[in-house]
C-alpha cells in the first residue's frame, strides 16, 4: 500500500481554499493593504513627470516644483509604510497557514498503521515533516507576500500606463515574445523537474537518517565503506536533479533579462516620435519610462518566486501525501464462548511476495501462561510477535485474542487487549504526566501513581509534573524502562509481547527491570521473544521456532532433557 505519494493539484489547491476561507477576514485585509501600498507607489512616477513639466515650462516654477517634490516624498513614505503592514499581516497569516498544516501533518502521521510508517521508513515521513514543510513554510511567508505585491504593482502600473498614454503603452507589446512564450516554455516543464528533484532530496534525508541511526549496527558488521558509497550514489543523484532545473533556468534567464531592456527601448523610440509630433509632452515621456523601468523589478520578482511557490505546491501535494489508508469501518466483536488467551491457526505471512517469513504456524497460549519463543537469526519469531500485537495482518490463517481477531478489532481495543514491550523506549519531552498517559484512556494522578508504585518508581518521579526528557531531567537507560512497564499498568492489556525488554540494560538495571517486569506480567498472558536462553528457563512453555516453522514446544525443563533442538541451542549458549 502506497502511503506517501502525492496528493492531487486539486486537492492542494482545496487545502488551500479552505484555510484561507477560515480565515478570509485577514486575508482580505492582508491584501488590501497590498493593494493600497502598490496604488500609492504609483503616484510617485506621476509626480516625477509633473515635475519635468514643471521645469520645462521655464522660471517662476518652483514653488509648485517644490510642493510637487514635498507631496513626492510624503507618496515614498506613505507606499513605503503600507508595503510594510502588508508584508507584516501576510506574514501572520503565513504563520498560521503553515501551523494548521504542520497540526495535520502531524494528526495525519500518528494516525498512520505502523506496519506502513515501518514500510516506508522513518526518513521519509521526516523529510515531508522538515524539508517539505521548510519550503512551504518559505513560501507562505515569504514567496506569497512577494508574488502578490508584484502582480499587484504590475497590474497597476499597466493600468497606470494605459491611462498615461495609451500610445506609449503600446511599448510593452513588444515584451510578450521575450517573456511570455519563454514562461510558458519553463513552467511545462517545471513541475515534473520539481518532483524528481524533491523526491531526489527525500531521498538523501531518508538515507542520511537511517545511516546515522543505524551507524553502530553498520560499524559492528562491516558496512560503513558499503553504505557510504550507496549514500554517496544517492547524493549524486540528488545534484544531478538540481543541476536538471537550474539547466530550465539557464535557458529561460536570457530571455527575461532582454524582456526588461525591450519595452524601455521601445517607449523611448516611440516617446521621442510623439513628442516629435506634438501628441505627448515631455512629462508624460518621462513618466511612461519611469512606469516602464518600474516594471521589471516586481516582474522579476514575481516569475522567480512564482518557480518558489511552484516548488512549495509540490512540497506541499508531499505533506498532503501523508494520508491515513482508508479502512473498511470495523465492528469489535464480543468474546466468543471462553476461548480465553492467545491462539495462532494456520499462519502464513511473507514481506515480499514468494518469500514466507512464517509457514503454517499453530499456537495456543492459555490465559495466563507465559510462553517464550526461542530460535536462530531469522527463524521468524519478531515476525510472528508483530503479527500478535497486530503490527502486521497474516496473509494467510487468523491470530486470535480472547476470541477476537486481531486484525477486526480498532487501535484502542486492541491496545487494551494486546500491547507489544520492546527493548528501546522512548521518554518525550514533556513532563512525568505526559509521558504515562499515551496509553489511551482517562487517568487520575492517583492512577499514575500506583502505576509508578507497582513499577518501583514512585520515589523517582515524586512529582509528575517534572519536565524530562529533551530540556528537563535526563532519563537513564533503566527509568525509561520502569516509565515504559507503568505505562503498561495503565493500558491493563491481558495479553503483553516481549522483545527482550531488558537486554539493553547492565546486568543490575537488568535485575531491578526483571523484578519491576515480574509485577506487571502477573496475572497477564505473556509471549517473550527470548534472544537470551536463560530468560526463557523461567516460561512455562518454551517454542522453539526455525525457518519460519514451529518445530518444538514443551516446558524448558523437558525440552532440554529430551535432547533436540532446544537442547542444542542451550548447549550452543553454554
Amino acid at each position: 500500500m502506497t502511503v506517501l505519494g502525492y496528493a492531487t493539484p486539486r486537492e492542494a489547491w482545496r487545502w488551500a481554499a479552505g484555510v484561507l476561507r477560515a480565515r478570509r477576514g485577514r486575508f482580505l485585509t492582508t491584501a488590501g493593504l497590498f493593494l493600497a501600498a502598490s496604488a500609492a507607489g504609483l503616484v510617485g512616477p506621476q509626480l516625477l513627470g509633473a515635475i519635468v513639466d514643471e521645469v520645462a515650462a521655464g522660471p517662476g516654477r518652483i514653488p509648485r516644483i517644490d510642493l510637487l517634490a514635498g507631496l513626492f516624498l510624503v507618496a515614498l513614505l506613505v507606499a513605503a509604510a503600507l508595503r510594510r503592514a502588508a508584508r507584516w499581516r501576510a506574514g501572520v497569516l503565513g504563520e498560521e497557514l503553515l501551523a494548521a498544516n504542520r497540526t495535520q501533518l502531524v494528526d495525519r502521521a500518528l494516525a498512520l498503521p505502523l506496519a506502513s510508517v515501518e514500510s516506508v521508513g522513518t526518513g521519509a515521513l521526516l523529510s515531508r515533516a522538515t524539508t517539505d514543510l521548510g519550503r512551504v513554510d518559505s513560501a507562505l511567508r515569504q514567496g506569497l507576500p512577494e508574488v502578490v505585491t508584484a502582480a499587484v504593482t504590475v497590474v497597476l502600473t499597466v493600468v497606470a500606463m494605459v491611462v498615461t498614454s495609451p500610445l506609449l503603452a503600446l511599448a510593452l507589446l513588444v515584451a510578450v515574445p521575450t517573456v511570455v512564450l519563454p514562461t510558458r516554455w519553463l513552467w511545462r516543464r517545471l513541475p515534473r523537474a520539481m518532483e524528481r528533484m524533491l523526491d531526489a532530496w527525500a531521498a538523501v534525508a531518508s538515507r542520511a537518517h537511517e545511516s546515522s541511526a543505524g551507524a553502530r549496527t553498520l560499524d559492528a558488521l562491516g558496512r560503513i565503506e558499503a553504505r557510504r558509497g550507496a549514500d554517496d550514489r544517492v547524493l549524486v543523484d540528488g545534484v544531478d536533479r538540481e543541476r536538471d532545473l537550474r539547466a530550465l533556468h539557464v535557458r529561460w534567464t536570457p530571455w527575461l533579462e532582454l524582456s526588461h531592456v525591450t519595452p524601455v527601448a521601445a517607449t523611448l523610440l516611440l516617446g521621442a516620435w510623439a513628442h516629435g509630433e506634438g501628441l505627448v509632452s515631455l512629462g508624460t515621456v518621462t513618466t511612461m519610462v519611469l512606469y516602464t523601468q518600474a516594471l521589471a523589478t516586481p516582474l522579476d520578482t514575481a516569475l522567480w518566486w512564482i518557480e518558489d511557490l511552484m516548488v512549495a505546491a509540490v512540497a506541499l501535494r508531499r505533506v498532503l501525501g501523508v494520508r491515513v489508508p482508508e479502512a473498511p469501518d470495523r465492528v469489535t466483536p464480543a468474546i466468543v464462548g471462553k476461548d480465553l488467551g492467545l491462539r495462532v491457526e494456520g499462519v502464513r505471512f511473507a514481506y515480499r511476495a514468494g518469500r514466507d517469513v512464517l509457514r503454517g504456524v499453530d499456537l495456543h497460549v492459555p490465559a495466563g501462561q507465559r510462553w517464550a519463543l526461542v530460535g536462530g537469526s531469522g527463524a521468524g519469531k519478531s515476525t510472528l510477535a508483530r503479527l500478535v500485537a497486530g503490527i502486521a495482518a497474516p496473509d494467510e490463517g487468523s491470530v486470535r485474542v480472547n476470541g477476537r481477531e486481531v486484525t477486526s478489532l480498532d487501535d484502542d481495543t486492541l491496545r487494551s487487549e494486546v500491547l507489544l514491550l520492546t527493548q528501546e523506549h522512548h521518554v518525550f519531552a514533556g513532563t512525568v504526566r505526559d509521558n504515562l498517559v499515551l496509553p489511551a484512556g482517562t487517568f487520575t494522578d492517583d492512577d499514575l501513581r500506583r502505576a509508578l508504585a507497582v513499577v518501583g518508581l514512585l520515589d523517582w518521579a515524586d512529582r509528575l509534573d517534572h519536565p524530562v526528557g529533551a530540556g528537563g531531567l535526563v532519563v537513564p537507560a533503566p527509568v525509561a524502562q520502569q516509565l515504559a512497564l507503568a505505562r503498561v499498568v495503565l493500558a491493563d492489556p491481558t495479553t503483553v509481547v516481549l522483545d527482550e525488554a531488558t537486554s539493553l540494560l547492565d546486568s543490575a538495571s537488568a535485575r531491578r527491570a526483571e523484578g519491576a517486569l515480574e509485577r506487571v506480567l502477573a496475572g497477564r498472558t505473556v509471549v517473550a521473544i527470548a534472544h537470551r536462553l536463560h530468560t526463557a528457563a523461567a516460561a512455562d512453555v518454551v517454542v522453539v521456532m526455525a525457518d519460519g516453522r514451529i518445530v518444538e514446544q514443551g516446558p524448558p525443563g523437558e525440552l532440554a532433557a529430551a535432547g533436540g533442538e532446544y537442547a542444542r541451542l542451550v548447549a550452543a549458549a553454554g
